[in-house]
């Protein structure tokens, strides 16, 4: 299913930056072609609920991506804390109890689910869980078990989206990060789980989170001009 979504909301420009007045600048700059932003733990620990107020009241959405991660009733009053701030997305972590918990406080806020970091790849799941499964089942359970609990969408990386369209039904959204622009690799950054724009939507993403390829390019403009050519062209039947 492809969503009637404008292009100009498909990529959520990332506001990884340090304080709200670079923040503020960069969404001027960008806003004639960028609808969605991205606000995480660096900017709103500077900025707080004023910046977020502030892009929302440009008519822009706002994805808070504090990737909330709590026992559920802690979760459930910090989300609560959302209501009327502008939050159109909020990020917690997939586990099934904490987005039961999070949706039950979410009220207009859409709660996404983030089931593993685009920092992963296998060798860290062999680290970290030592059970000898393969990543990609552990995020298709992980997202089962978000929408089964009444999020409203995942995170996952392009890799697996694919995958989560083939074998997850339902409408839900699928929110995508580590965007990287044709012939990037991974080795440049702490991104491991990349694709570009255009697969990421070709394989059932409905939004991409892209932040350093478009704030550190020559020119910005043109770069998300790229992107969005690649998703308009990987849209089409």
């Amino acid at each position: 299913m492809i969503r009637n979504i404008p292009l100009k909301e498909r990529i959520i420009f990332a506001l990884d930056v340090d304080g709200a007045g670079e923040a503020k600048t960069l969404v001027e700059r960008l806003e004639s072609h960028v609808r969605s932003y991205k606000v995480g733990l660096q900017l709103f620990l500077s900025g707080g609920f004023p910046v977020v107020q502030w892009i929302a009241g440009r008519g822009h959405r706002v994805m808070l991506d504090l990737k909330f991660y709590d026992i559920p009733q802690t979760v459930k009053l910090a989300v609560g804390q959302l209501a009327g701030k502008g939050v159109t997305f909020a990020t917690v972590h997939g586990n099934e109890p904490i987005v039961t918990a999070a949706v039950q406080a979410a009220a207009e806020v859409k709660i996404l689910a983030v089931t593993l970091l685009t920092s992963f790849d296998q060798q860290d799941m062999a680290r970290f869980f030592g059970d000898g499964r393969k990543l990609e089942d552990l995020v298709v359970e992980r997202a089962r078990q978000a929408i089964g609990a009444g999020a409203e969408g995942i995170v996952a990386s392009g890799v697996e989206a694919k995958r989560l369209r083939d074998t997850l039904e339902g409408d839900y959204l699928i929110v995508t990060p580590g965007i990287r622009p044709a012939g990037t690799g991974a080795g440049g950054d702490d991104q491991k789980r990349i694709v570009t724009a255009g697969r990421a939507i070709r394989d059932g993403a409905d939004y991409v989170v892209v932040g350093r390829p478009i704030r550190d390019a020559a020119d910005p403009i043109s770069m998300v001009e790229a992107m969005q050519e690649d998703i308009a062209a990987n849209l089409r039947p």
